[in-house]
């Protein structure tokens, strides 16, 4: 009787990693999903800020989660089903620190070794006017180098370079006045804002908060 010889085990499977259009990215479902995780989701790329798995008596388990586009900044909510699969993408951030405009380019500066770099303005979109010299942001970056968002401080602080006077009658109550900055940002002010006054704003919303000292 011949001896059996036992055959080698196969190798466990491993999790999906491949590259997409230059970005490294993983295979990811529901039971994934995690704080600080970028996502590819509705052809663009979403960090999970917060989410709730929610198991009801009936039916399948869901999750329910808020995400921000990595480009925009802006917030949405999602519920994501057991069944629902999406490529996780792996990220960069370094931080950078803002010089000036050239042309259609931002030109930022790593503050360790001094190296320039240029970003497409556009990635900004409508928040480019809250950038001011010198400014620190978070570049964010697929594997390959790629710069898909950057990333600004919560407030910052702008001078005051136009707006209506304060006129007798107004109140801090109303609903203000139009005021532009030094940079061409437009934004609504209290009536006893004043020309050269500096103020802090809200970068998320492009909102005013208050007088600064």
């Amino acid at each position: 009787m011949k001896e059996k010889i036992p055959l080698p085990k196969s190798p466990a499977p491993k999790a999906c990693h491949h590259k997409n259009k230059g970005k490294e990215t993983n295979m990811a479902t529901m039971a994934d999903i995690r704080n600080g995780m970028v996502i590819e989701f509705k052809d663009d790329l979403y960090e999970v800020i917060e989410f709730l798995h929610v198991k009801p008596g009936k039916g399948p388990a869901f999750l329910r989660s808020k995400l921000k586009n990595i480009r925009t900044g802006r917030v949405l909510e999602n519920t994501f089903r057991e069944s629902d699969t999406f490529n996780e993408v792996r990220i960069e951030r370094t931080k950078k620190e803002y010089l000036y405009r050239d042309g259609d380019f931002l030109v930022l500066m790593d503050s360790d070794n001094y190296e320039q770099m240029h970003i497409d303005g556009s990635l900004l979109g409508d928040k480019e006017n809250l950038l001011t010299e010198n400014m620190e942001v978070i570049v964010s970056g697929t594997a390959d180098g790629k710069v898909v968002g950057i990333e600004l401080p919560t407030t910052v602080v702008q001078t005051i370079a136009e707006c209506e006077p304060n006129l007798k009658g107004n109140t801090a109550s109303g609903s203000g006045k139009v005021a532009y900055t030094e940079t061409g940002l437009r934004l609504m002010v209290p009536f006893f804002v004043e020309p050269g006054d500096k103020i802090k704003i809200d970068t998320r919303t492009g909102e005013y908060i208050e007088r600064a000292n």
